[in-house]
């Protein structure tokens, strides 16, 4: 009656319960499979077990099944509909011809059908490569061997005070002010506006010279000036190719810097390696190119000599602009560039030690941290690491100035940093200009 009480729900519960509690006390905690037992003693010794199937079970079980015949079924499209339809598939044209070859328009050949095709690639550095390990990779590359500092002879030059370069440090810093101040109506101008200004006001600053020594008027400015110079370093094919910044050309080349005893000495420089980097890493493998040298100039050009070579980092965004590494990597391949053309047009292309080495020099600046290197190519014999190496005088991070305050601030009502150029280094002017008149003074 007490059962009959609790309702159909207990009597369930209750059933259940009973039949747990039976289950536990007849498999004492160990959960059970149903059916017959596993056979756990090894198997019986049969013809099979011990010798493997007969070969004609074999041949059976190895006996290719037939293949079904595959059912194509036809793709439904929405080209019909003429518009886009969820659950059916894109349809597919046939490429249309226009009966003409249109050249803006045509795909072109393959690379393998181009005439100027070749199995063995070439490694390009241009304008945009910017080289990981920096000037240790362009070292080896050129074969060159690095001197810190600026070579004896311009240092003669910063150093002579009958040039009277004193003088021209207030107009140097007036330029400055000119270029970030007052050059534009903005409050604070743009790299890309002040760094090309302030680097014709330092030409111009240089050309003044030119009354005081008449042969700084035998020289020319290029823009946009192309080069292109192949060389091969052990095993790999190399080329400096493309535009090569702005390049001053003289009527006389520069004199070799280094004696010859410091050029023989080079021999027992070990050039440094960055293994395991590829010392190709950054460069564009192309397999269609033409094995060229030229100096972008026609035979004949007066002005034929390479003096030096002016790179500006004028990119707003910081990320756009090279990092001062990169940027002394470029300037050496560009001035190795310039000077191997030379060579290889006044020499051939036999592969020597020149008896006349070619100097070519090179600025890069971003509009205040300033870049100096002077290029001496002593040989064309590139292909190993023996023999004698190629010299490059490097000074590096060079402030023309600090900061230039284009608005003055002000806080609570007091002028605490007024506006103008502070910090200004008359030093790297200097530097500037003795590598101007470096060849004529």
């Amino acid at each position: 009656m007490a059962a009959m009480a609790a309702g159909p729900k207990a009597l369930r519960r209750a059933g259940v319960a009973a039949a747990a509690v039976t289950t536990r006390g007849l498999t004492r905690g160990i959960v059970t499979r149903a059916g017959r037992p596993r056979h756990r003693a090894p198997l019986p010794r049969t013809p099979w077990t011990v010798r493997g199937p007969p070969q004609e079970v074999l041949a059976e079980m190895a006996e290719p099944r037939p293949v079904r015949e595959q059912v194509e079924l036809d793709t439904v499209t929405y080209a019909e509909r003429l518009h886009y339809v969820p659950g059916l598939a894109r349809p597919r044209f046939p490429p249309w011809e226009r009966g003409w070859r249109d050249p803006w328009h045509s795909p072109g050949p393959r690379y393998e059908e181009m005439p100027l095709y070749k199995e063995r690639g070439c490694y390009i550095c241009h304008q945009g490569v910017r080289m990981l390990e920096g000037v240790r990779q362009a070292q080896w590359l050129t074969k060159t061997k690095l001197v810190e500092g600026l070579p004896p002879a311009v240092q003669a030059i910063m150093d002579n005070p009958a040039l009277g370069l004193q003088e021209l440090e207030e107009r140097a810093k007036h330029m400055v002010s000119h270029a970030r101040l007052w050059d534009t109506a903005e409050a604070a101008p743009r790299r890309e506006r002040y760094c090309p200004t302030l680097f014709e006001n330092l030409i111009h600053i240089c050309r003044l010279m030119s009354g005081k020594y008449p042969a700084l008027s035998k020289r020319m400015l290029a823009r946009n000036c192309r080069i292109a110079a192949t060389w091969e370093r052990e095993s790999i094919l190399l080329q400096v190719r493309g535009l090569s910044g702005i390049l001053m050309n003289s009527m006389s080349p520069i004199a070799p810097v280094a004696s010859k005893e410091e050029i023989l000495a080079t021999k027992e420089h070990v050039l440094e390696t960055f293994y395991p980097i590829a010392p190709t890493i950054d460069l564009q493998e192309v397999n269609v190119y033409k094995e060229l040298n030229d100096t972008g100039f026609r035979d004949g050009y007066p002005y034929s000599h390479p003096h030096t070579l002016f790179f500006l980092e004028s990119a707003n965004i910081r990320t756009d602009r090279f990092r001062p590494e990169q940027l002394r990597a470029k300037m050496l391949m560009f001035a190795f560039g310039n000077a191997l053309a030379k060579a290889r047009t006044l020499h051939g292309n036999d592969p020597k030690v020149l008896e006349q080495p070619i100097v070519v020099q090179s600025i890069g600046t971003d509009g205040q941290l300033f870049q100096f290197m002077v290029f001496q190519l002593n040989t064309t014999d590139l292909v190993s690491n023996d023999g004698v190496k190629n010299l490059v005088w490097i000074d590096s991070d060079q402030n023309l100035y600090e900061r230039a305050q284009c608005v003055p601030e002000v806080k609570k009502g007091v002028v605490t940093k007024p506006a103008g150029i502070s910090g200004f280094q008359p030093d790297t002017f200097k530097k500037f200009l003795a590598l101007y008149l470096h060849g004529t003074v």
